[in-house]
């Protein structure tokens, strides 16, 4: 645990240094949790029974407690959920594809390689530094979005809507596993390249899945529920296992101390 820890602090000390990481870190989850509480306040304005735009799957789920207006609320602030959760996504991408080939840049990744530390302990501890502050700052937006919902919504029937134990999930459970999931793709995509923009742009792909249910829940093609995020979860936690596994066994050390210019 000394060793990941101190690839930790040794991360931090030097990510940070990078005002766009930095700038992600900070603009995003501020972004990402602003949007949807100045639609809420907006449409808390306007709210009426139209509810005609909607798929009829989401009014079924909104049931006959909810006016036609305020299903209307939970359906569009839900999209903006749904986005929401790219902060663990993008966050990461940022750090996690910087960690391996900005070192190989700076020449700064052979000394490390020449210690004792095994590849295992070196991805974990590069992984845990790129998904602390994206968790962080996800779980801390999702707080400010909670009570700031509450102060907007004067049905608490809508509120119970917005922060059900489905996002709760959402947010404390599938957005860590999202993160690692991301991480793990960024390192090893990073060890193989040698340009911190390519590293960065080819592990943004992991982001695809995300959108494409961001997309299919807003045609009423599917609709994102508890059964879904659990479904979501197990997935997510199996594919994370493999790829650590994979990470470990294509991180060649010798090869990057060796042949790469």
């Amino acid at each position: 645990m000394n060793k990941i820890q101190t690839i930790i602090d040794k991360e931090w000390a030097e990510v940070f240094k990078n005002r766009l990481v930095l700038f992600t870190i900070a603009f995003m989850p501020l972004m990402f949790t602003a949007l949807p509480l100045i639609f809420l306040y907006v449409l808390g304005k306007e709210v009426g029974n139209d509810a005609s735009d909607l798929p009829p799957q989401f009014l079924q789920l909104c049931g006959e407690q909810l006016t036609g207006g305020e299903c209307f609320q939970v359906f569009l602030v839900n999209q903006f959920l749904l986005l929401f959760m790219m902060m663990p996504l993008m966050i990461p991408v940022v750090i996690s594809a910087y960690s391996i080939v900005g070192e190989k840049t700076t020449r700064c990744l052979e000394p490390l390689l020449a210690t004792p530390i095994t590849t295992a302990e070196l991805i974990v501890g590069k992984g845990l530094a790129a998904a602390i502050p994206a968790i962080g700052a996800t779980w801390a937006g999702f707080a400010v979005f909670a009570v700031g919902a509450r102060l907007m919504v004067s049905n608490p029937l809508v509120y119970v809507r917005l922060v059900d134990p489905m996002w709760l999930m959402a947010i404390g459970i599938v957005g860590p596993l999202m993160a690692v999931a991301a991480i793990n793709v960024s390192i090893i995509v990073s060890s193989r390249v040698s340009d911190p923009r390519v590293a960065e742009q080819v592990s943004m792909v992991i982001m695809l899945p995300l959108l494409a249910t961001f997309f299919a829940q807003l045609a009423g093609v599917i609709l994102v529920n508890m059964q879904f995020m659990m479904l979501a979860a197990g997935v997510l936690l199996l594919i994370d296992v493999g790829l650590v596994v994979l990470g470990v066994r294509l991180f060649q050390r010798e090869t990057i101390l060796t042949k790469w210019k």
